[in-house]
């Protein structure tokens, strides 16, 4: 059944080159139907949205449970590595239960930071003991549905994870991640179903947790779905070191000898990279998703973001440990970060900053047809207070500035899927009482 049109009337928004003034957005079954511009005031019966209105924002890179780990794991020093146990102490004690409870009210933050889709790096499939659940997928499931009860769409990166590092089987914590063979998780896999507001993908948890000759498994299950497949590559020059003494090759290198790389594959951080490695994923057309904040929290190192991009590698962003969850701040971070680096500015666009956090990290979640406000794209967008402490100036003309290089999540006032309001006014629709749900769900796994 076709439901009925509904127009929203945007006062300012972001139309992929400029800053329009006064648009009309007519909306039918979640899709965009008209972008009508020159539109000075609302048309009758149309809901106003006061503020800066940018296409929904795409967080490619999420570990859902992670969440739990703010505000405790900043304590004192330590490495990746040491982060890694407090992480799984809160893996151990993840139930379908509540995992849904933790990312429902997860995903609720998202909308609320301006996300509309998340794609969920997946790996806790199990029973803490490694055995099955009687669905298979009920870890798996339990996001799905969190997501929809957030109101927001998530491709599910269901994620091979088989080994503690190459050569070694699982440790104690991570036998609930590992299914055994590549075959049993793409068999686990296949039985997954896509919905109206969920993808399902792949991912390689990482070159280390897959052991080489099953990383084609993998590789070939997505590539028949044609779906995306995501991968953690290079985060830790540990991991280069270990690779390159197991195999004699990087980790990318190894990637691509093995039929992992190309354009619907994502590399998420890419961090320590030599020349080769840069050139075999821009060649390919793989593409990079950064996690700023994640990335500096843990002290990992400021990937080599420029010349992937210039190499021919997409950009998309992900808030990964959600230390913040903030797609305006990671797109900020990315330029701030290489600023620091090189000691020069202007690296990237406002604009071009602002695709990396909406178009093209929709594309990297297998969601083609949103991050855009044009007709038949999907009806994902969000608004931004131009009045704020942090916003309150010029009215922008030109460009996407004022969003990227000045607005935060807190500066959200609406968020719309599927041309439904679920973040209105600043509060959530669907979870009344966001910071409750987090602190609850968060009590019960910290307790």
């Amino acid at each position: 059944m076709t439901s009925p049109q509904r127009t929203y009337w945007l006062e300012h928004a972001w139309l992929d080159t400029h800053v329009e003034p006064g648009v009309a957005l007519d909306v039918r079954d979640g899709r965009i139907t008209a972008v009508r511009t020159d539109t000075p005031a609302p048309p009758p019966g149309a809901e106003v949205l006061r503020g800066l209105t940018l296409p929904g924002l795409a967080n490619a890179h999420s570990h859902a449970f992670h969440r739990a780990l703010r505000g405790t794991v900043q304590v004192g020093s330590g490495t990746f590595w040491t982060w890694r146990e407090v992480m799984y102490s809160v893996a151990d004690r993840l139930t379908p239960e509540r995992y849904h409870a933790l990312a429902r009210a997860v995903y609720a933050e998202m909308a609320l930071a301006g996300v509309t889709a998340v794609g969920e790096f997946h790996y806790v499939h199990h029973t803490p003991d490694g055995t099955p659940y009687a669905d298979p997928n009920a870890m798996g499931e339990a996001l799905i549905q969190a997501a929809a009860d957030a109101g927001i769409r998530i491709t599910l990166l269901d994620t091979c994870y088989l080994s503690s590092g190459f050569g070694e089987p699982p440790n104690a914590h991570q036998r609930r991640f590992s299914d055994g063979t590549a075959e049993a998780w793409a068999a686990r896999c296949s039985l997954l179903e896509e919905r109206d507001h969920a993808r399902i993908g792949a991912a390689v948890h990482s070159v280390r947790a897959v052991p080489a000759e099953q990383l084609a498994t993998v590789a070939r299950w997505a590539e028949e779905r044609r779906a995306p497949l995501h991968v953690h590559l290079s985060e830790q020059t540990a991991e280069n070191d270990a690779c390159l003494a197991a195999h004699g090759r990087t980790p990318t290198r190894l990637l691509a000898d093995h039929g992992v790389l190309g354009p619907r594959t994502t590399g998420v951080h890419n961090t320590h990279l030599t020349d080769e490695d840069i050139a075999l994923l821009g060649d390919s057309g793989t593409g990079t998703c950064m996690c700023p904040t994640t990335e500096r929290d843990l002290a990992d190192g400021i990937g080599p973001a420029v010349a992937l991009q210039r190499a021919g590698s997409p950009l998309s962003l992900g808030s990964d440990s959600h230390a913040v969850i903030d797609l305006l701040e990671e797109a900020r971070a990315m330029e701030l970060d290489e600023r620091l680096r090189t000691r020069t500015r202007g690296h990237w666009t406002a604009a071009a900053l602002l695709r990396a956090a909406s178009a093209d990290g929709h594309a990297a979640l297998a969601w083609p047809d949103a991050g855009t406000l044009e007709p038949g794209a999907l009806a994902d967008f969000t608004t931004i207070a131009l009045d704020s402490v942090r916003t309150a100036g010029p009215v922008p003309r030109l460009g996407a500035e004022t969003a990227v290089f000045a607005a935060s999540a807190a500066d959200v006032r609406h968020t719309v899927v599927a041309g439904r309001h679920v973040v209105r006014d600043g509060a959530h629709a669907l979870v009344p009482d966001v910071p409750r749900a987090l602190a609850e769900a968060v009590a019960a796994l910290r307790a």
